[in-house]
């Protein structure tokens, strides 16, 4: 009877302790001090991670990058309410609030680096595979996200700051209606966010990741809803197939209405990418089967 009484008693404190956590969830700046912009310069903005544990985790975990057309953020529907949905299915949910670029380039992919670092560091703490974090984007979020799966490296061995050792590569990419390129067929207005209203030829390669995809690209969901206008399912298309030319695991979910935003975040073409998206996780072993 102690022994039954002390296990009620500890699984009363661990199930206070984790609704506690999806109540008040971490919320941490994710530079120390100055933040940089990639030229050498430095920003007195801060990007944040929050943080949202899984009930009953399994050790995955996604940084979850928000769309916006790199004017705003859209942490709702596209970031705090995914972490809940990836919590359901037991991987820890990390939503990004990246700095908005303002034409500054680097700077969403050194917040989405520095997020894929900080989670891989303190992985032991939060109960994680450091090995089976991944990141997932939405609009220009995909873009980020994409950024991220095609401009990676495995850390600074002789840094100072232990999290600048660690790599920015994800183990696994989710892209929902993502930009991906920066030729023609892009949103307009998520380039000249990011990009400014004259880029470069050079920068506008650097930023087309259907041109920066690689062998060590790591393995890729993407979904596109055929008749989006906004951000057209030409961009899902070149990164899949630029994916399978290097011989990287991919799969690309094309559904047949939605448009962009899949009809308000809900309803079948909603639901249809959540269930196959976690389906191919298990398939890539990045989670147990359910």
């Amino acid at each position: 009877m102690k022994l039954l009484s002390l296990f009620s008693f500890l699984t009363v404190i661990t199930l206070t302790f984790s609704s506690a956590a999806a109540e008040n969830p971490e919320r941490l700046p994710l530079w120390p001090s100055s933040a940089p912009v990639g030229d050498g310069s430095v920003d007195s903005e801060n990007a944040f991670l929050t943080i949202h544990p899984a009930p009953k985790p399994n050790g995955a975990a996604v940084i979850i990058c928000p769309g916006g057309g790199y004017g705003g953020l859209v942490t709702g529907a596209e970031g705090h309410g995914i972490a809940a949905w990836f919590n359901g299915h037991g991987i820890g949910g990390i939503v990004l609030e990246y700095r908005l670029p303002k034409g500054r380039s680097e700077v969403p992919l050194l917040d989405a680096q520095r997020a894929l670092r900080t989670i891989r560091y303190r992985a032991k703490e939060l109960g994680l595979d450091p090995n089976r974090l991944g990141i997932i984007g939405f609009s220009a979020g995909g873009h980020l996200a994409s950024t991220a799966g095609t401009h990676f490296d495995a850390g600074d061995a002789q840094s100072t700051d232990p999290i600048e050792r660690m790599s920015s590569r994800p183990d696994f990419m989710i892209l929902v209606y993502p930009v991906i390129t920066m030729d023609a067929s892009t949103h307009g207005g998520s380039r000249t966010n990011l990009l400014g209203k004259e880029p470069t030829p050079e920068l506008v390669e650097r930023f087309s990741n259907e041109k920066q995809v690689t062998a060590q690209t790591p393995p890729t969901f993407l979904t596109h809803a055929a008749d989006d206008k906004v951000v057209v399912p030409d961009n899902s298309l070149h990164f899949y197939e630029a994916l399978l030319a290097k011989n990287v695991p991919a799969k690309y979910l094309v559904l047949p209405s939605g448009g962009h935003g899949l009809n308000g975040y809900k309803g079948p073409m909603w639901d249809a990418w959540q269930k196959q998206s976690i389906e191919w996780l298990a398939v890539m072993e990045m989670i147990p089967g359910e």
